[in-house]
């Protein structure tokens, strides 16, 4: 079972016709047949089913052509990748970056990545982590920088950094006439609350009241900072979001959330099945490399 033997196995796989199969690769019918046999007697099993005018996979033929797939991929991949280098590195990086310090933190890294590597170019998404971790899933994007937690089942992960954790309120909200920058998570129990419609942050906020025997009352649930900014600047909640997240607003005050402070981590993530390009690996090790300094 080698690569060659592979490729005209996935071309019959995907043709269903060992005549067009043959036709395609330019080579005799006869040959082509007797190449899937010797496949079949190697592998000891039936890929095909023989029709009159097609043919059908079997299990056993599905499974090979699911993973006869990725093997030649990754073989083309290869050699991109290896005629690239001689060339010097170039290509594209796709990179998801969650709202708040997430934008800031990527920023030292793409400026000081392509200021050594004139030819790779940036393809950066945004969006909340449940939705960068789902472009990840669909091949989108090939890393993501998202809040923890994460199900490290899935995904590989490191620590890039991390913020305070912070109530906005309206001005006009009592809770606003505290002294100071800062507010005791105790305060904000039985006040209406706008926090992240990420579950993990959810579950995660439940933690914070739990500790204190309480449980939060949330009335709103939402992702994007305008829209908590308009809602906090109406009173209708406290929003509780990472600090970066205070949008300049003549109506709104922020106040860090204390005793004990809260903090979000920034993780830098990939998925676990997915092989990645040398160019990938070589923008990983540079990040590791300025966290290191």
């Amino acid at each position: 079972m080698d690569i060659r033997t592979l490729f005209y196995f996935v071309t019959i796989a995907e043709e269903l016709n060992i005549t067009k199969a043959a036709e395609k690769l330019c080579m005799s019918q006869p040959h082509l047949s007797s190449q899937m046999k010797a496949l079949e007697d190697e592998l000891d099993t039936v890929l095909f089913i023989r029709g009159k005018r097609r043919l059908q996979l079997t299990d056993s033929g599905k499974l090979l052509y699911r993973h006869a797939k990725e093997i030649l991929s990754l073989v083309n991949k290869t050699k991109e990748e290896i005629r690239a280098m001689d060339k010097g590195m170039r290509g594209k990086i796709a990179i998801g970056l969650v709202e708040g310090s997430a934008p800031i933190i990527a920023a030292d890294w793409i400026e000081r990545f392509v200021s050594q590597y004139k030819n790779v170019e940036f393809h950066v998404v945004d969006g909340n982590s449940d939705e960068l971790i789902q472009k990840l899933r669909s091949g989108l994007i090939d890393m993501a920088v998202i809040t923890s937690p994460c199900d490290n089942t899935l995904l590989n992960s490191f620590k890039v950094g991390q913020e305070k954790m912070t109530a906005f309120m309206s001005k006009d909200n009592p809770l606003a006439t505290i002294q100071g920058d800062t507010i005791d998570l105790s305060m904000l129990k039985d006040k209406p609350l706008i926090i992240p419609s990420r579950a993990a942050m959810n579950t995660m906020i439940y933690k914070w009241f739990k500790e204190i025997h309480a449980e939060p009352h949330i009335v709103c649930r939402m992702d994007n900072y305008l829209d908590v900014a308009a809602l906090a600047g109406r009173n209708i909640g406290i929003s509780i979001f990472p600090k970066t997240s205070y949008i300049l607003n003549d109506q709104i005050i922020a106040k860090e959330i204390v005793n004990p402070e809260r903090h979000v981590e920034y993780l830098f993530v990939w998925l676990k099945d997915k092989p990645l390009s040398l160019l990938d690996e070589a923008f990983i090790d540079h990040i590791k490399a300025i966290i290191k300094e």
